[in-house]
């Protein structure tokens, strides 16, 4: 390159020099150098207009011919333009492929830009979502899928659960929405056709409530003779008197599963709110401490706290349930001579329950699958101290109605921290009269 310019260098100057030259003899020096810039200016507007003559009309057809550094010029526009050319048809071959395969997906594929508004869908979204390519292309996608749980959703951005909705054009059609973030701020919106796994589920559901609803009666019937036989134990010999003591701390437990069962069953079935009042956390506390000391029999030291002014809105029944069943869990498993707290405390993004141990720990692995119906870290301890293995479903399932979440912090040798944290729209003042967005409350939905 630096050669071609040394040309052009020399090419103006030769040109300057004759014009001078020539025009020299007829004292007309000035105007040869005039002449001489003349004809170098006319020559570079020439290939100028040759330049936008083959950019704007036949950008596809070889470059104007042309020497020097124009000539270097086309060649290397040509070939810049023919790799773009080059990169242009693997991009847009790349792209239908990748529409191919999105087409040939049973599942919906949208994509949303920055904004949600939408860019492209495959012919699963036109059947499950009613999304039609004429009409919708470039909505919002919350003006299609109304749904307030969508749309909270779609806001909280946070979509590292999946959300499961009736289909907006079917209600017998249930999908499972998950978002995924990517490129700048867009996001890739996927529905899968989950109707056959909900209506499994439904039927798990209705055959452990049923199964159970049907066992209490034959369960209240054995429990009545053996305490019949109980009473009568003076008169019985010692060896069966012994198996009556069994038959009724096996039937105490088959009871304790069962109504377990049937409250999970409530839970996951009834959508709630109706009950849902100002509750004061203090009172609360101070509950369950009672039931919890009934059960410790003075074997750890139980002590309450309240550090944050707020109330809060739910339901009486069943965060006692969830916070008794935490207070239980601590009572059984950390052993004789544990402290346990009970607190109600601020937290980040609201406020908290929190049950505290310095017993035996739990190791990390098992989190993840406390909240599990039946799953138990020591299934022989489980069983000897009562537990049913329900206990944590129960709490999990009563946050997701009072759309709070379960943390849980602990390692082995450490004691372990249960966190029940609710939200800010939870939370009342204590002393107010007027409900705190109830109607949000009862009606919102955490996604499962």
């Amino acid at each position: 390159m630096g050669l071609l310019w040394r040309r052009e260098l020399w090419r103006l100057t030769a040109l300057v020099t004759i014009g001078a030259l020539l025009g020299w003899p007829f004292s007309l020096a000035a105007w040869g150098i005039i002449i001489g810039l003349g004809l170098i200016l006319a020559y570079h507007l020439r290939q100028l207009h040759a330049l936008y003559d083959w950019l704007t009309h036949r950008p596809q057809q070889e470059p104007p011919a042309a020497t020097g550094i124009w000539g270097e010029l086309f060649d290397r526009l040509y070939r810049y333009q023919k790799g773009q050319r080059i990169t242009q048809r693997r991009l847009r071959s790349t792209l239908q492929r990748i529409q191919e395969s999105s087409e040939a997906m049973r599942d919906s594929v949208v994509m949303l830009d920055r904004h949600g508004d939408l860019e492209w869908w495959n012919s699963a979204a036109e059947r499950m979502l009613g999304l039609k390519p004429a009409q919708d292309r470039g909505q919002h996608i919350t003006n299609l899928l109304r749904d307030p749980r969508f749309v909270g959703y779609l806001n909280k951005r946070d979509y590292r659960e999946p959300l499961s909705l009736p289909s907006p054009i079917d209600e017998n059609m249930m999908l499972q929405f998950q978002i995924t973030l990517y490129g700048d701020d867009e996001r890739l919106l996927m529905a899968r056709d989950i109707t056959r796994l909900h209506r499994l589920e439904q039927m798990r559901r209705d055959f452990v409530a049923n199964v159970s609803h049907e066992l209490r009666t034959p369960l209240t019937v054995l429990t009545g003779y053996l305490e019949t036989y109980s009473d009568m134990a003076e008169m019985l010999p010692a060896r069966l008197a012994r198996s009556i003591d069994q038959m009724q701390g096996q039937t105490r437990r088959m009871q304790n599963l069962v109504n377990d069962l049937l409250l999970l069953s409530r839970l996951e079935n009834d959508q709630g709110g109706n009950d849902h009042v100002r509750l004061d956390p203090r009172s609360l506390l101070q509950a369950v401490e009672r039931d919890a000391n009934a059960l410790s029999n003075d074997r750890q030291r139980i002590e309450i706290s309240v550090d944050d002014p707020h109330a809060l809105w739910g339901s009486e029944k069943e965060v006692h349930s969830a916070l008794s069943n935490l207070a239980f869990n601590a009572v059984r498993y950390a052993g004789d001579g544990a402290h346990i707290q009970l607190r109600w405390r601020s937290c980040p993004g609201g406020a908290c329950f929190e049950v505290e141990d310095n017993g035996e720990g739990i190791d990390p692995r098992h989190i993840p699958r406390l909240t599990e119906r039946f799953y138990r870290v020591d299934k022989g301890r489980s069983t000897a101290t009562g537990g049913t293995g329900l206990g944590l479903a129960i709490v999990k399932h009563v946050l997701l109605r009072h759309n709070a979440h379960l943390e849980i912090s602990s390692q082995p040798g450490q004691g372990a921290t249960f966190r029940c944290i609710f939200p800010t729209q939870r939370l009342v003042d204590i002393a107010a009269n007027d409900e705190p967005g109830a109607a949000q409350c009862s009606q919102a939905q955490t996604p499962e």
